[in-house]
This record gives structure tokens, sequence and C-alpha cells, in this order.
């Protein structure tokens, strides 16, 4: 390694999810399901949604304070800041520059990517390099989504798989062979139309006739999107843990997006992992897109299941289509 690029690594965790609970036997009450129906199917027991006037940057600016405190750091120290969102506050400003400003991250630069459900990897990405290139030192990466905000809650095979939260993580340079080993980013665009929120943009602006029509909603092709990611979270798996020279077996803990515990299930055995080596908490939160991966961390590293020096496989997939995969040595 050329002596001019520097390695970097999470120093730092954090996450938030809103207080409201509602269960399967929530959802009985509103739609035709039942809590068996859902739990067979994607391992789902319950979920956490916001609570009216309740938005991504809130989730966002309590997860980000967490990431702070973690890593003993100011908000004046950071550099950067990156959201992954899809469901921000509003078109503009960016979420990032609500949360800069809710933090009082003054000398932060803020930008928002969007790729769906995959978006916290490519951030961790995408803030890597630019640690790896001396253009920033210290960077906040967070995941937030309030997916009930795009839910349609008449629509039973959808409405069930999602909950809100955020995530984040703080990136800064760490010692050689350390923090993020690889990455592994792809898309298909060629399946965009499997998983979609077809207006409130430029082809569909909102209108009456797209609100009448339940447009601004997330529409899934359910069987075409499973079948998609059973195959590719085991093999950006792979791919990311070959492009540093490891196998499964070098695997301590494997934290995939926490969409279905069906597609989490086929990931593992492609990598044959044992079950204890597999973080999980779908159960407990459901689908919150791109702070699904960031809430996972968190929790995995302040149980005490993440340690100094384990080797950690993250991988995610989503509308894009998208997928994001990252070898990690953790440092912290």
């Amino acid at each position: 390694m050329s002596n001019s690029i520097r390695q970097a690594g999470i120093i730092g965790t954090g996450s938030a999810v809103p207080g409201r609970v509602v269960t399967n036997a929530d959802l009985e009450k509103i739609i035709d399901t039942t809590d068996e129906w859902i739990k067979s199917r994607s391992g789902i027991s319950e979920r956490r949604l916001v609570s009216e006037g309740e938005a991504a940057s809130d989730l966002a600016t309590t997860a980000a304070k967490a990431a702070l405190a973690s890593a003993g750091l100011s908000p004046e120290d950071i550099d950067l800041i990156i959201v992954a969102t899809f469901t921000g506050d509003m078109p503009i400003p960016s979420t990032s520059c609500i949360v800069q400003n809710n933090i009082g991250a003054s000398r932060a630069a803020a930008f928002d990517l969007q790729a769906g459900c995959s978006g916290f990897v490519y951030s961790l990405s995408v803030a890597s390099s630019m640690v790896a290139s001396g253009a920033y030192d210290k960077i906040l990466v967070i995941g937030a989504d309030v997916l009930s905000s795009m839910t349609n809650w008449d629509d039973r095979a959808t409405c069930v798989l999602f909950g809100d939260g955020s995530g984040a993580a703080v990136v800064a340079p760490v010692g050689e062979g350390e923090g993020m080993l690889s990455f592994c980013l792809g898309a298909d665009g060629s399946g965009g139309d499997l998983l979609t929120i077809k207006a409130g943009g430029s082809r569909l602006p909102p209108s009456m006739e797209t609100v009448q029509n339940k447009q601004h909603y997330i529409e899934m092709s359910g069987r075409e999107v499973f079948k998609f990611a059973v195959r590719i979270m085991g093999d950006a798996a792979m791919e990311a843990l070959e492009k540093c020279g490891l196998s499964p077996a070098d695997v301590d803990l494997f934290i995939p997006h926490q969409a279905n515990i069906r597609i989490i299930e086929a990931a593992a055995r492609r990598l044959e992992l044992p079950e204890e080596k597999v973080f999980l908490n779908v159960q407990k939160y459901g689908n919150t897109s791109a702070a699904s991966i960031p809430i996972a961390i968190d929790e995995a590293y302040r149980s005490g299941l993440l340690k100094k020096g384990d080797v950690v496989v993250v991988v995610g997939f989503g509308a894009g289509l998208t997928w994001a995969a990252a070898t990690l040595k953790w440092v912290i």
C-alpha cells in the first residue's frame, strides 16, 4: 500500500428507532393478515413506526449524536456528512444538511445518497475512498428511512414488511490492515421496475391523479425481488471476501440487510456460516431500508457480539436494483 493511501474504518456507531411498536397482532386489526402468515414469510414479529410529525432527520440526528459519543468526537470534528435515504424529510434541502444543522457540525460538507436499501454500504464505500485519499479525516455516515411514510397500508403484501429507523457510523483513518478491507457494489437497472415509487419525481409530478391512484407508495414484485435477493446477497458477500483474500471460514460475524429471514438464511447457507455467526434483528424492526445494516452494526457492537479484530461482512440489496457488500476488520 502506498504511503499516500490511508486505511479507513468505523470508529464509532449509533442508532435510533421510534418508540411506537406495531406488532403483527396490531396489523391483524387493520388488514387481512395473521401473525403466523407474516412470521412464516418474513420472520418479522413487530416493527417501529414514527409518530405524527416525526421525520427521517429526527431519527438520523439521534443516531448521529450517539455515533459521535461512541467515537469520542464533537460535531466540529466532522468534515463530511453522508445520509443514505430515499425517504428524506423533503426533496430539498437534503436530509444531511438538516442533520448538519441539528447537531451543529458547522464545518461539515453534506449530501444525501440514494441507493435504496443498499445505500448505507454504498455510502461507506464513498466515505472510505474519501478518507483513503486524504480528502477528509472524519466522516459521519448515516442510514435513515421512514418507510411508513411511503407504505400503502391497504397492501398486505408490502405493509407488513417495513419499519422506520436510523443508524450511523463515524469513518476515520485507522491502522494498515484494519477497517474496511474491500467492497463489492453493483446495479442492474433492467430490474428497476420491480421495486418502485412511481410518482413524486419529474416523470410523474405530484397531482390529484397520482395521489388518488396511490402512486406515491412503494410497489414491489415480491416474488421477483425475492429471487434476485437470494442470489445476489450470497454472491456479493463472496466477492467482497475474495477481493481481500479471505474466505467464509475467516468470517466472525455476518451482518446482512434485515429484509426477510428466508433471504438471510439463504445467504448464510451460501457462505456455509453457522447460525451463531449471523446477526438477526429483523424480528424486532422489519425492513428499515438504508437504516437496516447500521442499526444491526450498532446493536452487534454494543451487545458485545462485535469485538476488536473481528472480520465482519455486511451485505444488502435494494431498489434500482442495487447490491453492496463490504468486508471489515473491526477496530473498536
